[in-house]
């Protein structure tokens, strides 16, 4: 259940105005990149019905994402393929969240991250909050728009790459996926330090740059 008063005490104790919500997607998928959000509200704009992205349909999800990005101080940041198999996912997922607090318009004061890890280098305090996205206001706002950013970027990449059923499955691991690689192979939006791809990959000569 979204807690409305966790912000509203942080500028209280601490005298913050600019608390930026963080949140990730992406880190399941097995094609497409890790894209991270961060959101700073507008205390007196924040829009009705935040809640985590996932409990959301999408039709509604939408209609905030319009909201938040009209009303807040939004950043995005996607991290590619490339980097997600050089340094695993889970750094590059530490390292959206990073890059997408740095890319805020004006300096974050404090900073609260969906999860239980804090990105190195943060150049703000911050404090983690498990499910976060489900508890914080601005966490759900920074889910929503990470959410709906990412789904639409693998709609565009399943137009140039049909068959594996991206503008559905958004590169996960479902059956429409698979039956993509099965018959069409790897491309180059796929994430090859996954196992499933790596096993592809293997299964056909194991090239030495996986």
């Amino acid at each position: 259940m979204i807690d409305t008063s966790i912000e509203p005490e942080l500028r209280r104790k601490h005298g913050l105005t600019r608390i930026a919500g963080v949140d990730e997607v992406g880190r399941g998928p097995w094609a497409g990149p890790v894209t991270a959000c961060a959101v700073v509200l507008d205390p007196m704009r924040i829009p009705d019905g935040l809640n985590d992205s996932k409990k959301l349909s999408a039709k509604r999800r939408d209609v905030l994402f319009d909201q938040i990005m009209a009303q807040a101080d939004v950043s995005v940041f996607h991290v590619s393929v490339e980097e997600i198999d050089r340094i695993n996912i889970l750094q590059a997922s530490l390292l959206a969240m990073r890059c997408a607090i740095e890319g805020l318009a004006r300096p974050a004061e404090f900073a609260l991250i969906d999860g239980n890890k804090t990105p190195q280098g943060l150049a703000c305090p911050s404090e983690t909050l498990v499910k976060g996205d489900g508890r914080c206001l601005s966490i759900a706002a920074a889910s929503i728009v990470a959410k709906v950013t990412r789904d639409r970027m693998m709609v565009a990449l399943s137009q140039q790459f049909p068959g594996y059923g991206w503008e559905t499955n958004a590169g996960y691991g479902t059956k429409a996926h698979i039956a993509g690689l099965e018959t069409l192979g790897v491309t180059q939006h796929h994430r090859k330090s996954f196992k499933p791809i790596h096993n592809i990959l293997c299964s056909e000569g194991c090239p030495k740059n996986v």
